[in-house]
């Protein structure tokens, strides 16, 4: 393991060369892919680092979003508007993420979690397209603090209780008191707001709307799942206070998820319905976390992993929309089949993968989840099954509002994509719906 972040330091002496980059980031997913038949039980454990199952499959996603970050963010190349600060910053968040999916200590993975935070702010605030991105910046760096910092101070008593921050050898809250229920919510707090669930959400769409393609790209593909990471490493330490506290996460979670999809019903910018759309995936991915199932468990690895291809390829395509007519609102950017036609194919394909169609890795992980928590309660099928029609609906919505109906009376000269855009499409689609044919490598919890 500490042979990749060394590689990703070698890499940053090549900030001049984009080209250089791009290469180096996908031949460290290829050697990454080359480990899929290995035992990762606690594999390269050193320095406070190691990899597991869960640990692999989020690296492997997280280097393979930022190497098509870097390659659908070719109009900072072009403009050159501080094009090599925008690779180091880049290089600086997957260092990060790396370290965060690597620690074996609670301590270095809080510190790892939140410095992923520093570039990310850097990302929305240097290169957004609005005004506003410094008040969708203020907002996401005050919600991550704000529940980060119980969060450390649980860590502490942790060390202070126990002697070690090591994970699995960290002592268990037990009994059911209010000072172990209080120490649970402040652990917890800081994952739900990151993850984001309902009623922690308000932060997510500020940030995606006015956050450039490559921050939206790594917020839905990658960031949003170190709320998911955090709490599967955590809960073992709450294993008693959590069986009190399934309903309350498993009613926030499914119902948040069932409001959040009407709402994303009645949204007319093409980013801000997607980022919704992230928030009612998480809620039955929090709901599956909580139920402390096997079936939760790699349910909600299989969604995090397929959603974060499906949406990140979904901010990825409006952007190509967006460079061209100038406009996010699916008021103005629609009929788009009319002149870009061969678009619209990639349109459906991601759109029906949002909706959980088979064969992609959504339909696995949401069959692995709505199983468990069928199996907590009964009653959780009403909403699931209000959940899956609004989904389908909102894709659909989607789909059809921004291909069919009459294009803006300027649109009269579109390119209708170049061959790096289709291959950076073909690549979010492709392990999307191949992965299933090797969802072990996902689905197996070391």
């Amino acid at each position: 393991m500490l042979k990749i972040l060394l590689l990703n330091l070698f890499l940053m002496s090549f900030v001049g060369s984009w080209e250089v980059v791009q290469v180096f980031m996908f031949i460290l997913c290829f050697v990454l892919m080359l480990m899929s038949g290995h035992d990762f039980y606690l594999s390269s454990v050193g320095y406070g680092l190691g990899m597991d199952y869960l640990s692999y499959a989020l690296i492997l996603l997280s280097v393979w979003i930022l190497a098509l970050m870097v390659c659908s963010s070719q109009k900072v190349k072009k403009t050159g508007y501080f094009s090599g600060s925008f690779l180091v910053v880049n290089l600086c968040l997957m260092l990060a993420l790396l370290m965060t999916f690597c620690s074996m200590d609670y301590l270095l993975f809080y510190i790892s979690f939140e410095s992923s935070l520093i570039p990310t702010l850097i990302l929305i605030l240097g290169w957004g397209y609005q005004p506003e991105r410094i008040q969708a910046g203020v907002y996401m760096l005050f919600y991550t603090l704000l529940g980060s910092l119980p969060l450390l101070v649980c860590l502490v008593s942790f060390y202070m209780k126990g002697g070690s921050l090591v994970m699995g050898l960290t002592g268990g809250i037990e009994g059911n008191s209010f000072a172990s229920s209080l120490w649970y919510f402040s652990a917890i707090i800081a994952f739900l707001i990151k993850l984001p669930v309902y009623l922690f959400h308000l932060w997510l769409p500020k940030a995606h709307v006015e956050a450039p393609v490559a921050g939206s790209m790594i917020l839905a593909g990658v960031l949003l799942k170190l709320g998911g990471y955090g709490i599967i490493r955590i809960l073992p330490v709450f294993c008693s206070a959590n069986k009190m506290f399934v309903w309350l996460w498993a009613c926030i979670g499914i119902l948040g998820a069932t409001v959040v999809s009407v709402l994303c019903l009645r949204q007319i910018d093409i980013k801000s319905l997607i980022a919704y759309s992230s928030v009612a995936h998480m809620g039955l991915v929090l709901c599956g976390l909580m139920s402390f199932s096997w079936w939760g468990l790699s349910g909600a690895i299989v969604v995090m992993v397929g959603h974060g291809l499906c949406s990140s390829g979904l901010f990825c395509i409006s952007n190509m929309v967006y460079e061209r007519v100038g406009s996010r609102s699916l008021l103005v950017s629609k009929g788009l089949l009319s002149f870009m036609p061969s678009m619209g194919l990639w349109w459906f394909l991601l759109s029906v993968g949002n909706m959980a169609a088979p064969p992609s890795l959504n339909l696995l992980g949401e069959i692995q989840l709505i199983t468990s928590m069928v199996g907590w309660s009964g009653l959780t099928m009403i909403c699931i099954s209000l959940l899956s029609f609004f989904s389908a609906a909102y894709s659909l919505y989607m789909y059809s509002l921004s291909q069919h109906g009459l294009f803006y009376s300027l649109l009269f000269s579109c390119s209708s994509g170049s061959v790096r855009e289709y291959l950076i499409l073909m690549l979010h689609w492709l392990p999307l719906n191949i992965l299933i044919l090797k969802s072990s490598v996902l689905v197996v919890v070391g």
